[in-house]
């Protein structure tokens, strides 16, 4: 029993000290950039009725969602996803507007996924939604924001790729196939496996530039180099407008000097049913899943009222800080905290010197010595707790300041110490 007591379920973990401190201050490094580009908070139930999260609103199957019921036997599950929550929210906060509505959130997703996969059952995410604006200036923009975000955790190494699974849907309609070959070819592209979609697509009655571009799709993929050589294989109008598009969104973010961390992936049909038109992925090394997963969903708010084009984006946080641990990247952490120690007989001063540092914005840790610790122990629990100065009354006026980042101890009055000593 007392075993079970101290452990977490499989798929869960604790998240404490010194990692707990990174994670916080990651999402606040990105949620300044979101403030930035001017998104503003909503903040959304960590459960909702069943109907908000179905399949064709981009969200998890329904086995792998958590269910519960309420007093009333309606069905309720914890989020496994932000983004139809935020579309519920718009449609029915913000059903009248017209002009763009941008909003961010940070939070955690629920999966019960199965215990093989390895992945974990709650996630944090962090990410935006742009509705009202269908513009490729908003497609643009929304990438350029995930770029400053990975900037700011102090990533440099990744890149985003960027698709449009309209050209896909524009071959398909091209082609002529039916439903089930479609599935086919497309669980191929998604694997990978372009030789046995070579090897399927020779037995299907497909027009020879069609077939071509399907054989060919391991090489859709790179600079804008992959839009010239995918226009030479279509002359389906959804397609064609598909790469026009990509071309757009490409210009813009050179405006913004980013081209260097895109290239295009016209292969990408990850939620092929959910987006209707621009798909990104961001990915560094330390990781083995994208970091940040986003597109355009235009159809998404009409399920909850309102006909609205959307497009967003979801940052997920463990697989970040997976890949900026493994890349020995950190946030900033400055190391800016007081510990005050003090006898008993020194408390009334103490608790006196705790306030007046706080009044000034100093994090302040009082303790109490006992007299089962001596204070080597008590400067190595500051050490462990990145503590910059530490203060010890010697008497009711008088305390040791040892200064744990320069590694100095000095004597002084409590009149004499100053906002600068800390």
């Amino acid at each position: 029993m007392k075993e079970t007591l101290l452990h977490t379920p499989e798929g869960v973990r604790d998240v404490y000290g010194d990692e707990c401190r990174k994670k916080n201050q990651l999402l606040r490094d990105i949620h300044h950039v979101l403030h930035l580009y001017s998104y503003h908070d909503i903040e959304t139930p960590s459960f909702e009725y069943f109907n908000i999260f179905n399949m064709d609103r981009g969200s998890a199957h329904s086995d792998e969602m958590y269910k519960f019921f309420d007093r009333d036997n309606r069905t309720l599950v914890m989020r496994p996803d932000f983004t139809p929550s935020v579309a519920r929210c718009v449609a029915k906060y913000y059903a009248d507007e017209e002009l763009p509505v941008r909003l961010c959130y940070s939070g955690k997703t629920f999966k019960n996924t199965l215990l093989h996969q390895g992945k974990p059952s709650i996630v944090t995410q962090i990410g935006c939604e742009l509705v009202n604006d269908a513009s490729s200036a908003a497609d643009a923009e929304m990438i350029s924001c995930v770029i400053d975000s990975l900037k700011a955790a102090k990533l440099t190494d990744f890149q985003i790729a960027i698709g449009e699974v309209d050209f896909f849907k524009g071959l398909m309609e091209e082609a002529g196939v039916s439903a089930e070959e479609e599935e086919v070819i497309r669980d191929f592209i998604q694997i990978r496996n372009f030789f046995g979609l070579s090897e399927y697509v020779e037995h299907l009655d497909l027009p020879d530039h069609t077939r071509k571009a399907l054989s060919t799709f391991d090489r859709l993929f790179g600079g804008l180099e992959a839009l010239d050589m995918a226009e030479t294989f279509t002359r389906s109008r959804r397609a064609l407008e598909a790469i026009e598009r990509l071309r757009k969104v490409y210009s813009a973010i050179r405006l913004y000097g980013y081209e260097d961390y895109i290239s295009i992936d016209l292969g990408m049909l990850n939620g092929y049913d959910y987006y209707t038109g621009i798909v990104f992925s961001g990915y560094t090394f330390g990781t083995g899943d994208a970091i940040v997963k986003g597109g355009r969903y235009d159809d998404l708010l009409q399920q909850f009222g309102k006909d609205a084009p959307s497009v967003g984006f979801a940052i997920v946080i463990d697989e970040l800080m997976s890949a900026l641990n493994r890349q020995q990247i950190g946030p900033d952490s400055p190391v800016d905290r007081v510990m005050v120690i003090y006898p008993v007989e020194y408390q009334e001063t103490a608790v006196s010197l705790g306030r007046s540092l706080r009044e000034a914005n100093v994090k302040t840790e009082l303790i109490r010595k006992s007299t089962r610790h001596a204070l080597t122990e008590y400067l190595a629990h500051a050490d462990r707790n990145r503590v910059k100065m530490v203060y010890f009354f010697l008497s009711e006026n008088r305390v040791l300041c040892c200064d744990r980042i320069n590694r100095t101890q000095e004597e002084k009055n409590l009149t004499d110490i100053h906002e600068e000593d800390f």
